[in-house]
């Protein structure tokens, strides 16, 4: 019995002290993915400003293309590799709304990126107050300041006229991070309202991975790991409200999420 008891004591404290240096590891490696996320932006800045000298379409398709270069080699760097499916759920010449689910800060580096072709993301003004890196953020969204209703409405015609030019626009339905022990957190309206008056398809993105690499409740935290985008097929506007359309497509990417986070337990 007492020996059983030691054993016990002993692997318990095996496991604690597992934890401290996974812990430990884990602060140096997000200094490391903090670096050299800011090296290599530094890098890719001044090839990305020259989508400034096209129009607002080729330009943004050339700013994508660059940020899809950075972003893949920085994932790289960090042991975050991402793997993309999906990408043949976009039919040529269409745009659209595309929903992702938000579990980290990193899965705002990987929405945008990947996407085939020009598109910008709504995004919390308040970064644009960041040096140099305001510039790029600001070719990339479409700004909006939520405590502010005035901004919330321009903000939202935006959307439209991105994409009226042909370019997808890109949400984040559950507004901010999940730190829920659900799924997926309820989804605002604003994406499907803007799909329905739009008269755009929404493909849902699922984004899977993050939530190993920085889980929510650990500060300044990464571990290398394996990422997945799942792009699903689109969801179409006609005959759905906003509602409806909110929910068929929260319970996709739901059972989505669930299945492959499974596969990969």
């Amino acid at each position: 019995m007492q020996k059983n008891i030691q054993q016990v004591i002993i692997k318990k404290n095996t496991a604690r002290a597992d934890n401290i240096l996974l812990d430990i590891f884990a602060r140096i490696w997000a200094f490391w993915g903090m670096v050299s996320f800011v090296v290599t932006f530094l890098i890719i800045f001044i090839p990305s400003m020259f989508s400034y000298f096209f129009s607002e379409k080729r330009g943004q398709d050339y700013f994508i293309w660059v940020s899809r270069c950075w972003i893949s080699i920085w994932l790289r760097m960090i042991g975050c590799p991402v793997t993309v499916k999906g990408i043949e759920n976009f039919k040529p010449r269409q745009t659209y709304v595309i929903v992702y689910n938000h579990n980290a800060f990193l899965d705002v580096p990987l929405s945008a990126p990947f996407v085939p072709g020009g598109n910008k993301t709504i995004a919390k003004a308040s970064f644009t107050k960041v040096p140099i890196f305001s510039f790029f953020y600001k070719r990339g969204s479409v700004l909006v300041d939520r405590k502010n209703n005035a901004s919330r409405v321009k903000s939202f015609e935006e959307m439209k006229t991105v994409l009226q030019k042909g370019m997808h626009m890109c949400i984040y339905p559950e507004g901010t991070r999940n730190r829920t022990s659900e799924p997926l957190k309820a989804f605002h309206d604003g994406a499907f309202k803007l799909a329905v008056e739009a008269k755009n398809d929404i493909i849902p993105c699922v984004i899977v991975g993050t939530h190993k690499a920085m889980p929510i409740p650990k500060f300044f935290y990464l571990l290398p790991t394996r990422l997945s985008m799942y792009f699903l097929p689109p969801v179409s506007f006609e005959n759905q409200s906003a509602q409806s359309l909110k929910e068929a497509v929260f319970e996709l990417m739901k059972n989505k999420f669930v299945a492959e986070t499974i596969k990969q337990a």
